[in-house]
Order: C-alpha cells, then sequence, then structure tokens
C-alpha cells in the first residue's frame, strides 16, 4: 500500500482524514486462484500513479483461504456476512476510506494496472465514471455470445432509453466514483443488479457520469463464476423496469386507453365493416375494457412513483410536485363524481329505452351501445375517486 501523494498543487488533491485518496475495492467469494494476482496488480498501480491509496477486499464468506491471502499481502479485508454481490460491495464501500473508489471482481479479468483514466476523470469532478468494455476491447472466449451479443445490449439499451444515462456498458464490473456521492443514492440490492442500481440512481439524481474504455480478459478461474445468466438477467431487467414506473406503466396504460378510445368511438354510433368484418358491440366491450385497464395502469404508474419517492427510491420529480398544486383529494372527488354520475345518467337512459319496449327483449346491437359506456364511466368514475383517497393517503408521509 502506497502513503504518498502525487505532487500536484493542493487544491487539486482531496484526500479523507487518513489521507487517503483511493481505495481499489474488490468483492470476494472464494477467489484464491486469482486474489493474490488482482491485488498485486492494484498495488502496482497505487505505485505507479504515485497514489495515497488502500486495497480493500469486501469478503462474503470464502471459505478457500481467500481472506488470509489478502491479508498476507497487505490488504485490508472486510467481512460482509450478508450474502450476495451488492451486500459485499455495499460492506465494502462503507469501510472504504479513500475519497474515491475504484471497484472490480476479483477473478482477473479486468486491468488493475491501467487505473489512470479513471483517476482523471474522477479528479476532473465525475462522481461515476464506468468502464466500457465494448470500447476498450473483449479477448476471445472473455464474454459468453449470449451476454455480448443479447443481455449486454439490451439491457444498457433499455438502461439509456429509460434513464437517459449516458453508460453505454450498464454491467462493466470496474468503475470509479466519489465515495460521498453514492453514498448520498442509499444502494439497497444485494444482488448482481446492484451493478445497475449504481448507474440508474447516478442518472436519476443527476450525477456527473462518464466513461472511460476498458478491456476484459478471460477470467483466471476454473470453477463456473457466481453469475447466472437468466437468472441474474432478469433480475437485473427487473430492476429497470419497477424503478421506471413511466415505462413499465404510464406508457403502455396510456397507449391501451388511446387504442380504447379510438375504437370505442368508431363504433359507439353503429356497427363497423372492414374487409367484409363487422365489428360491432363485442369489439366495443374489449374497447371499454382496454380503457379501464390503461386507467388502471395510469394510477399504478402515480402510486408507485409517489411510494418510491416518499421513500426515497426515487429523487423528488418538480413535475410531479407542480401537478399535485391542481390535483388535489378535492379535484379527483369531484372527477370521479362527474364520470359517475355522467355514467349513471347513460344507465338511466338505457332503463328508459328499455321501458319503452315495456321491459321485452331488445336489440343488443343497440342497447349496448349505451350499456357498455355506462358501465366504463361508472367504473372509471368509481377508481377515481378510490385512487384520490389512496394517493391522499400515500402522500401523508410527504407532506
Amino acid at each position: 500500500m502506497v502513503t504518498e501523494t502525487q505532487s500536484l498543487p493542493a487544491e487539486q488533491i482531496q484526500v479523507d482524514e487518513n489521507g487517503t485518496e483511493l481505495s481499489i475495492l474488490m468483492p470476494c467469494l472464494n477467489e484464491a486462484e486469482t486474489l493474490a494476482t488482482c491485488v498485486i496488480k492494484a498495488q502496482k498501480a497505487l505505485d505507479d500513479l504515485n497514489i495515497s491509496g488502500e486495497i480493500v477486499i469486501a469478503d462474503n464468506g470464502s471459505t478457500d483461504g481467500s481472506p488470509e491471502i489478502a491479508t498476507t499481502l497487505g490488504a485490508r479485508v472486510v467481512h460482509v456476512a450478508e450474502k450476495g454481490y451488492g451486500s459485499a460491495l455495499l460492506g465494502g464501500i462503507k469501510a472504504a476510506r479513500g475519497k474515491y473508489i475504484i471497484m472490480g471482481d476479483a477473478d482477473d479479468s479486468y486491468d488493475f494496472t491501467n487505473l489512470g483514466p479513471f483517476i482523471d476523470k474522477l479528479r476532473a469532478g465525475y462522481d461515476l465514471v464506468m468502464g466500457n468494455r465494448f470500447r476498450g476491447g473483449i479477448a476471445p472466449g472473455a464474454m459468453p455470445p449470449l451476454h455480448r451479443y443479447l443481455g449486454n445490449p439490451v439491457l444498457t439499451g433499455i438502461g439509456r432509453l429509460f434513464f437517459k444515462s449516458p453508460s453505454g456498458d450498464f454491467h462493466c464490473g470496474l468503475r470509479g466514483f466519489n465515495k460521498a456521492a453514492i453514498e448520498r443514492l442509499n444502494l439497497r440490492t444485494t444482488g448482481m443488479e446492484f451493478a445497475s442500481e449504481t448507474v440508474v440512481k447516478a442518472s436519476l439524481h443527476g450525477l456527473r457520469i462518464t466513461e472511460v474504455p476498458t478491456t476484459l480478459s478471460v477470467d483466471g478461474r476454473s470453477r463456473p463464476p457466481h453469475l447466472r445468466s437468466w437468472r441474474d438477467g432478469w433480475r437485473h431487467l427487473r430492476f429497470l423496469l419497477v424503478y421506471s414506473p413511466r415505462w413499465l406503466f404510464l406508457y403502455p396504460g396510456l397507449l391501451l386507453m388511446l387504442v380504447g378510445a379510438l375504437v370505442a368511438g368508431w363504433l359507439v354510433l353503429g356497427p363497423r365493416v372492414v374487409d367484409g368484418i363487422t365489428l360491432d358491440v363485442h369489439t366495443l366491450l374489449y374497447a371499454a375494457m382496454a380503457i379501464v385497464i390503461g386507467y388502471q395502469t395510469v394510477n399504478f404508474a402515480v402510486f408507485t412513483k409517489v411510494f418510491a419517492i416518499t421513500e426515497g427510491l426515487l429523487p423528488e420529480d418538480p413535475r410531479l410536485n407542480k401537478l399535485f398544486r391542481y390535483v388535489t383529494l378535492e379535484t379527483g372527488l369531484i372527477a370521479g363524481g362527474l364520470l359517475f354520475f355522467g355514467g349513471l345518467a347513460l344507465s338511466l337512459y338505457a332503463l328508459s329505452s328499455w321501458g319503452a319496449h315495456s321491459f321485452g327483449p331488445l336489440d343488443p346491437s343497440h342497447t349496448l351501445r349505451l350499456v357498455i359506456p355506462a358501465v366504463a364511466l361508472i367504473t372509471l368514475g368509481l377508481q377515481t375517486i378510490l385512487s384520490s383517497f389512496f394517493l391522499s393517503i400515500l402522500g401523508l408521509k410527504r407532506h
């Protein structure tokens, strides 16, 4: 471990009270085959860059002597009892003494000797510096084709679309960050999805993010990796979805409502014939269902957003706060009441039409054009009233 600082002006070097500028953090679970190589490379990087730093091994319950290897080489071992990739990193981040942290897997797949670009970006004021393996180079056999051509591009593309992130490699295990900035994000996930959570929350909270090319080599282990492609891929995708109520609920709900309204408006005056196919009240019923389901889905988007902000999972949304200045419990009750009584009025009109026929048999094609919209309006009205009360309850903690 190197303790000297680089010969730069004082304002360019900011270290903590212990004089440590950089912590190189490695999560570890039975990495005895490769851990020593990684630690030695990290030590070389500290020497070459002349940085005051430390090497922290976040051990997650190794039984193969990994902690002893790390201690012998001068690294500091932090024992993390709670299992999981994210748990190990959270424990290591908490224990790290450096102003900056560069984390990387201990399987010798990442180049710990080439950390200079990360340090340069961190010193320039970036909060999160991502490695990009697709720009730096992936050695043959270092990444399974499923990950290289499907998993990583798809999940990274979804992350960039949902969260406007500049990162081109969401799951690169080599990344650097300002410890104080990352700790303010209140990271929580304990598994492999921790990699996504870091980028997502940094993007949502407006942290300064950049990336540098890095390489990926074939790891030096003889055992299979801890990563399970489909299980961990699903956990990443699930995380991206639940952290974006807009894409999970709002946009699909609005689309359903729009399509349903267009079809309902097209059919409410009478049947339509398209290429010899007659679309009648049966299609109108499905259109009404789309409107109701779409409306409920939009409600879920609002519920989820408010709950996530209240619990500190998502940052405050100025647009939502502005909306709630006008959309209150009272306005919701009024809107719901108008929808409900509109549906009730249509129902009474349909009832009077039935009465005009002495409550005898009716033509469903005519009657259901009144009944279906009436039922839809009553349902939407009651949903609006109940949703307004529920949102009011969710907002109690915020107020």
